[in-house]
């Protein structure tokens, strides 16, 4: 895939990659500092209608009336993050979602979740390139209190990820898992 042929933030969701000195990655600056200037005014919103509202400028996607997410929430981009109907995502969740974010419907998200699509390569000379893959928590999945889920995770429907896991494997449908790194601890 060509640098130049491609919008780097097709490439992003795409996956992979993108080395520090992309030539579009001033487009990426430019949106981050957008994010960070509209989550000032998220942060300090007054009621959830108000919320959505900010969430909906920050992530450019729509955000339906059933999706409740308390404050303070916090991302570093906002444009690839969708949200599904009826999720609930509690307080102090931070979301870097450069690589891409997908919460299907019916999730619920505890507070202090981190859900990370944003790696970097471990050669010294490539590091503050980024290596970007998505993260996909399908329909009615439970993430517990402070877990984490790491780049190119998909958590299974009905899933439940045990608060302070780390999750840096597929989930699969319909299991419990908890632990550093986490693994099934049963099934449902």
């Amino acid at each position: 895939m060509s640098i130049n042929n491609t919008d780097i933030f097709e490439r992003m969701l795409a996956g992979g990659i993108i080395p520090n000195d992309d030539p579009q990655m001033p487009e990426v600056w430019d949106l981050v500092d957008r994010t960070i200037s509209l989550s000032a005014a998220l942060n300090t919103s007054t009621n959830s209608d108000e919320v959505r509202e900010r969430l909906i400028e920050i992530t450019g996607n729509p955000i339906d009336k059933s999706t409740t997410v308390f404050i303070p929430f916090y991302t570093n981009f906002g444009r690839h993050t969708k949200l599904g109907k009826n999720v609930f995502i509690n307080h102090a969740c931070s979301f870097l979602d450069l690589g891409g974010i997908t919460i299907e419907d019916d999730v619920m998200i505890g507070p202090r979740v981190n859900i990370v699509t944003e790696n970097h390569p471990l050669d010294p000379s490539k590091r503050r390139s980024l290596d970007l893959k998505s993260v996909l928590i399908k329909k009615n999945a439970w993430i517990g209190a402070n877990a984490t889920i790491l780049p190119g995770v998909t958590i299974g429907e009905n899933s439940v990820v045990a608060a302070g896991a780390v999750v840096n494997k597929n989930v699969p449908p319909n299991v419990i898992v908890g632990g550093v790194p986490a693994k099934i601890i049963k099934s449902i």
